[in-house]
């Protein structure tokens, strides 16, 4: 089936050892771009979560930030954010870095961390990636696809050398 684009999947993931859940595959892990922590909300954010009869009112109480056409020109302009032949290289040994492990970063993660860090660049206002924008996005877009700790990919992150 055709999906209409902007096409996102979000999910939620439940503590490890949860009954009734379990892991992804690799192979499905990988398709998700990142992982991030949103932590708990706040006190006066859940309480209207308690108050409310219906989350789905909350919901329809939002602004839209972007509509559809925002959000696909802001995905191609993210394309044309420039990589210097140096930060192409240092997500190349970031990669070769991770693959000294067992499972090391796919071809898929490295694609998805270059994507990643065109956007965050973007994001800041910049025409082009800096080794910066590729260490901010890092742990988010490799943590889940290397199945380690956030603390286990920083190392990573910092035992390569920045250019």
């Amino acid at each position: 089936y055709e999906l209409p684009q902007p096409f996102w999947v979000l999910a939620t993931q439940n503590p490890l050892f949860q009954s009734g859940t379990y892991a992804l595959p690799e192979s499905q892990l990988d398709r998700f771009l990142m992982r991030l922590s949103l932590g708990y909300p706040s006190r006066q954010a859940e309480k209207l979560l308690l108050q409310q009869r219906s989350r789905q009112v909350l919901i329809h109480q939002l602004d839209a930030v972007f509509n559809q056409a925002d959000i696909l020109h802001l995905r191609e302009l993210a394309k044309q954010v420039f990589l210097s032949e140096a930060v192409l290289n240092y997500i190349l040994d970031l990669a070769a870095e991770t693959r000294k492990l067992r499972h090391g970063l796919s071809t898929r993660g490295v694609l998805a961390l270059k994507a990643a860090a065109q956007a965050y660049a973007l994001v800041e206002g910049r025409g082009f990636v800096m080794t910066d924008d590729v260490q901010a996005v890092f742990i988010a877009v490799v943590a889940h696809r290397l199945s380690l700790s956030e603390h286990e990919v920083g190392q990573i992150l910092q035992s390569v050398d920045v250019l």
